[in-house]
């Protein structure tokens, strides 16, 4: 029996998935591309919160189009918002402690079950809601919500979501999260490692270099830096996964069929 999707991928959100990922990765890439002498890379520190505070109203203009394809209704609504209140809860759990972050683990499975288009607008919302329950608001915010929207994004258009089931589903889904893990540090390290230019010429950016020696800083940046927390959270996932993610996905299925998103309604005239 195939699982009906409470975000379904129309035109339009298909359209503005397209347009926001476009935007975030020349957001998060530009400063690489700047050319030196317009001052735009050297300023990136300044210009930064007014680009991060741009990303917001598309991030929305997302969850609009995608309501607009009727891909949301209050039952989906209903578990947007418990989903979101769930992974915002587990985040305080590993806060702080070498990448460990649960939340991961849930987005992964949340966006395998009930497809991408739910899977980034989750993803972008819990991450919001997160940072609003652990203080974490901050020019950083929006890049997060956008990295986490693909990451869950991601878990929903992997191959297999009608035939795939049992083990070969989870040992997927922990491949998945364990790569994807890694790509989400590396992404968050791009956004915060310009503005440290300067700093050290070992590892930070440095305006006007050629590409490949900014992205050779880049590397041994995140190596320095990031490794020990990116394999945290990619081990907790892939053990999450493959322990108690059976569990949860029959948990979320059995939900959204129950729930019957995509149930037509009907109106019966008064009977005679």
């Amino acid at each position: 029996m195939s699982t009906p999707k409470p975000v379904r991928l129309g035109p339009r959100s298909v359209a503005a998935l397209l347009l926001i990922s476009a935007i975030g990765v020349i957001a998060f890439g530009w400063p690489l591309l700047a050319d030196p002498d317009s001052g735009l890379a050297r300023n990136h520190s300044q210009d930064a919160p007014w680009l991060l505070a741009a990303l917001l109203p598309l991030l929305v203009a997302v969850v609009v189009a995608t309501i607009a394809d009727a891909g949301l209704d209050a039952k989906a609504v209903a578990m947007l918002g418990v989903l979101a209140a769930v992974g915002a809860a587990l985040r305080p759990l590993g806060a702080g402690t070498a990448g460990l972050e649960p939340m991961f683990f849930l987005m992964v499975l949340s966006g395998r079950v009930l497809g991408p288009g739910f899977g980034f607008v989750l993803g972008a919302v819990t991450m919001f809601a997160s940072a609003l329950l652990t203080g974490g608001v901050g020019p950083w915010m929006p890049f997060q919500m956008l990295s986490m929207g693909w990451f869950a994004m991601g878990a929903g258009l992997l191959p297999g979501a009608e035939r795939l089931r049992g083990r070969a589903e989870l040992v997927m889904l922990a491949a998945y999260g364990c790569v994807a893990a890694f790509f989400y540090g590396t992404v968050m390290n791009l956004q915060g490692w310009t503005y440290i230019g300067g700093l050290s010429t070992g590892v930070s950016f440095q305006p006007g270099d050629p590409l490949h020696e900014n992205l050779a800083r880049f590397l041994a940046y995140c190596l320095a830096t990031s490794l020990g927390w990116d394999l945290g959270r990619a081990v907790l996932t892939v053990v999450l996964t493959l322990t108690i993610g059976a569990t949860l996905l029959k948990a979320l299925r059995r939900a959204t069929r129950r729930a019957a998103f995509e149930a037509q309604v009907t109106f019966e005239g008064p009977q005679r």
